[in-house]
């Protein structure tokens, strides 16, 4: 697997992501974004890049905080979030400006095919592809995984053109279950094509092998499974438009 390191800006800041592909596949292979966890553009993250690219998919691990306010991994979280969850505005443009970063560098490299985008987020990246398909960005399908799920400006009717999955632990208290309601009500109201997936005893990050912290946060190796068969084969039946 090749890891490149793409630079840019968005409103006046800079922003490093990576991208990560199989340099010895031949051809345009579809792509995928990719959203981290609140930690952002960390080793682990472009590991799971990295994974999710033995998939045939050009991934890029998008950076959503900026070269200038990068998480070590030992603040509070919310320290880094909450500016981006007050503004709804900042983070879809971020996350829309990465997934044109995706297209350009992997159209510049004959590597990629356009007309066959998805995203797919985890933690905090899960509420950030649902703002992508909130902002009506032309992409086939978005995927959260054990996401943040709340807005503070939700999908309008018509606008979301993305078939929507949302994998989700039963037992997450990060997003429970009046909030897995809230994005029911908000997705059938604009007419999204929605999936959403709950796994009965499963909690926050069940995709992460390090998340030992019951009943907030475990792994759980059945959810990561059943999770991302779904997501690919999800992903693939809206490429074929059968979503």
């Amino acid at each position: 697997m090749k890891v490149e390191g793409i630079d840019y800006e968005v409103a006046g800041r800079k922003f490093r992501s990576e991208l990560v592909y199989d340099d010895t596949a031949s051809g345009p292979r579809p792509l995928l974004l990719m959203a981290p966890n609140w930690a952002g553009v960390t080793p682990r993250a472009v590991e799971i890049g990295h994974e999710l690219a033995t998939q045939g998919y050009v991934v890029l691990v998008a950076d959503m905080h900026g070269l200038d306010r990068r998480p070590t991994g030992s603040e509070n979280p919310m320290e880094f979030l909450a500016p981006l969850i007050s503004d709804p505005q900042a983070t879809r443009a971020r996350v829309n400006a990465a997934m044109d970063v995706l297209t350009k560098a992997a159209v510049e490299r004959r590597i990629g095919n356009p007309a066959l985008r998805a995203a797919i987020g985890y933690c905090f990246g899960g509420s950030n592809v649902l703002d992508l398909a909130r902002s009506g960005a032309d992409v086939a399908a978005v995927v959260s995984m054990h996401g943040n799920l709340k807005s503070h400006m939700e999908a309008k009717a018509g606008e979301v053109k993305s078939a929507v999955l949302v994998v989700h632990g039963a037992g997450d208290p990060i997003a429970p279950k009046g909030d897995r309601d809230a994005l029911e009500a908000e997705m059938t109201a604009a007419g999204a094509r929605w999936t959403m997936l709950t796994l009965g005893g499963v909690y926050h990050s069940f995709t992460d092998p390090a998340a030992n912290r019951p009943p907030a946060s475990q792994f759980s190796a059945h959810a990561s499974r059943y999770g991302y068969a779904l997501a690919h084969a999800f992903i693939g039946d809206a490429f074929a438009g059968r979503v």
